[in-house]
């Protein structure tokens, strides 16, 4: 049965949301856990950055319009260690297609229910927005984690955030808790980076996770060969702090649960 879902969730673009979600799937899924990875952008940068560059067969598209069940899409992405529900282009054309179906905000969930005895985990990573498929993973989901960038003042976006979070919970599934805020690309260096971290810590110090993710080359490279972090460069402080948000990770759905 599966431990925890968890969305990956930022309506700000370029924050860390999908490698964080990446990076997680392939520390867990080195540890032997059973994890599922759902790519719910249409950007599809979950699935390149998994590897697949090709999707084989059909996407989250196909399946959240009905036309095959959620596991006929499921891609196993050996060299990383879990699986990947892809994404291609055609999944931008969802928020319309949905927006007259009736509860389409439980499409997602009805269709991952089946998977549930498969996975230890499932991570959903959102696009950046909150939209239908946005809310759609949040109605799936038990927990998000909100990867926060540490180069922009992000209180304004983060209470718009919690809005929503507030809302989905008294009104589609209350049962979602946030599991906690990551400080992604922090640069101690500069004095912005510094400051946005410590307000983040300061408006969230319950929620913030202890590991920060830093600033650094092999993050933003890692993607554009398809490979993880742990692949791309696994001695690297990116790979360990990712590493670390893992073992935090488990340690606080164990405490909640």
């Amino acid at each position: 049965m599966v431990r925890e879902t968890i969305a990956f969730v930022n309506q700000k673009g370029g924050v860390g949301k999908t490698t964080t979600a990446v990076s997680l799937a392939a520390a867990l899924g080195r540890r032997g856990e059973r994890v599922l990875l759902i790519d719910l952008d249409a950007q599809a940068n979950a699935t390149s950055a998994a590897g697949v560059a090709d999707v084989p067969g059909p996407s989250i598209y196909e399946a959240l319009m009905l036309e095959v069940e959620a596991k006929d899409c499921v891609v196993r992405v050996e060299d990383e260690q879990f699986d990947l529900l892809p994404a291609t282009r055609e999944l931008s054309g969802a928020e319309v297609e949905l927006a007259p179906a009736m509860a389409r905000e439980q499409r997602l969930k009805n269709l991952i229910e089946p998977l549930a005895d498969d996975y230890d985990w499932i991570f959903i990573d959102c696009p950046p927005s909150l939209g239908v498929l946005t809310v759609n993973a949040l109605t799936a989901a038990t927990s998000v984690v909100i990867p926060v960038q540490c180069e922009y003042l992000p209180m304004e976006g983060l209470a718009s955030l919690m809005e929503t979070l507030a809302l989905v919970r008294n009104n589609l599934n209350p049962r979602l808790r946030t599991l906690g805020l990551v400080l992604t690309m922090l640069d101690r260096r500069t004095r912005l980076a510094r400051e946005v971290a410590a307000d983040v810590m300061t408006h969230f110090p319950r929620q913030t996770f202890t590991t920060v993710i830093p600033r650094a080359v092999s993050i933003a490279e890692a993607p554009s060969h398809g490979q993880s972090i742990f692949r791309y460069s696994p001695g690297s402080r990116a790979a360990t702090a990712y590493r670390r948000l893992a073992v935090e990770l488990t340690e606080r759905v164990e405490v909640s649960a």
